[in-house]
């Protein structure tokens, strides 16, 4: 073992001279590894925070899952209300994994200013809401407070209303809400804005505005204990459909349970096919590698068959002189792993504090190009990088068994 590293140390040495006919060989193979482990890096990370951002934004909105009355059709518009004293609420206590459970209500309606209008759906929460979401997404003012005795007029409104219809922060606009019977006059209510959000979700924040429950309540004309449905949040977005079912067989057969993945279907299956096209590039990238890291194998046996011969006359074996190059092209491989990890991951945190890379927000729903990525994604890829590539040289390297020693010694 330690004359094959010393000879594979030897070759690494021999590489460097310039009359080498391997040394631009071995190099564009190196450099094939950089730039592979650069792009491979750079589509997880990006990928991977792409689909967080859009999971937040969706549960942000809706919750993970969503427990309306089974009258519902999967609608936005709670039409039929539920009562706010159930079993699970606060607290579900025969299922794990849940974050937090938070009421609402929802309304259509439109708003209507001096010169336009616009349909919207209005969201009603309560004190007990949790503003996180908003919190991230706030661009302009604060948050509204709904844990007053008195109702609250006060409300949010996402930034494309407020450039469709002019509404700015402090302003106060009338909004018309239809009631159930046609022939009577709408509810009018006259809102204060006192926060502008922006989610660049434009399927989702084009026309919501959060209003106090207590006044969708009011107007629909429901008990105190009445709302349009329940927003439920996990601990772990991949278990959501699990946690979905467990949900539904826990609640009363009057509720439904509805997950965004269900709601959402065709957002997530976009996100779905971005992760197939990702393992498609990595699984390009690291073939490139390979052959890259074969062509280069082959000359370096090639240039090295003088050797090859005078080490099997000395008695070397076909496996020693085969791990000797196989030693010589892991060291090469690991090369491009470091400087390819060491340029990737610098991409990804230049991108994560300076936002350098843009997207479209009305295809991708954001402005710049989020970036997550895990100590294990970064070890796995290179150990799954480095094993895959290895295997791949087995088979050109088995050509040194078919060097015969008395021609090899002559060639030159």
């Amino acid at each position: 073992m330690n004359y094959e590293l010393f000879l594979a140390k030897r070759i690494i040495k021999d590489k460097k001279y310039k009359n080498s006919v391997s040394t631009p060989i071995i190099k564009i193979a190196i450099l094939a590894i950089i730039l592979g482990m650069v792009i491979m890096l750079i589509s997880i990370g990006v990928t991977l925070g792409l689909q967080n951002k859009i999971r937040e934004k969706l549960s942000g909105f809706n919750g993970h899952i969503q427990i309306v009355n089974f009258d519902a059709n999967n609608s936005d518009i709670t039409l039929v209300p539920i009562s706010k004293n159930q079993n699970f609420f606060p607290e579900f206590e025969n299922v794990e994994g849940i974050n937090r459970i938070q009421p609402y209500a929802t309304k259509p309606g439109v708003i209507r200013t001096e010169t336009d209008f616009e349909g919207i759906l209005a969201k009603g929460v309560d004190s007990t809401y949790n503003w996180d979401f908003y919190k991230d997404i706030l661009v302009e003012g604060r948050l509204p407070d709904y844990s007053t005795k008195r109702l609250n007029q006060e409300v949010l409104i996402s930034k494309k209303i407020s450039e469709r219809l002019g509404i700015n922060l402090g302003d106060k606009f009338s909004t018309f809400f239809v009631k159930k019977n046609l022939n009577k006059p709408p509810n009018i209510r006259a809102y204060n804005v006192v926060g502008i959000y922006e989610a660049n979700l434009e399927e989702l924040d084009k026309n919501i505005i959060i209003t106090d429950l207590r006044d969708i309540q009011r107007m629909n004309k429901w008990k105190p204990d009445q709302i349009g449905g329940f927003e439920v949040f996990i601990d772990d977005f991949d278990q959501i459909q699990q946690k979905n079912s467990e949900i539904y067989d826990q609640i009363s057969s009057e509720l439904n349970a509805i997950s965004i993945v269900d709601k959402f279907a065709n957002i997530i299956d976009w996100i779905v096919l971005i992760e197939k096209n990702t393992i498609v590039i990595i699984c390009i990238m690291i073939l490139i590698a390979g052959i890259n890291m074969i062509t280069a194998l082959l000359v370096l046996i090639l240039e090295k068959t003088n050797m090859i011969g005078v080490l099997k006359s000395l008695g070397a074996n076909n496996t020693s002189i085969r791990k000797v190059f196989l030693y010589n092209a892991t060291y090469l491989i690991l090369i491009g792993l470091f400087w390819g990890n060491l340029i990737g991951l610098g991409v990804l945190f230049l991108q994560q504090k300076f936002n350098i890379i843009t997207l479209d927000p009305k295809t991708y729903y954001v402005k710049s190009a989020p970036v997550f990525i895990e100590w294990y994604h970064v070890v796995f890829l290179n150990i799954g990088t480095l094993v895959l590539c290895f295997i791949m040289l087995l088979l050109p390297s088995y050509i040194i068994t078919k060097v015969n020693p008395v021609k090899a010694i002559k060639f030159q």
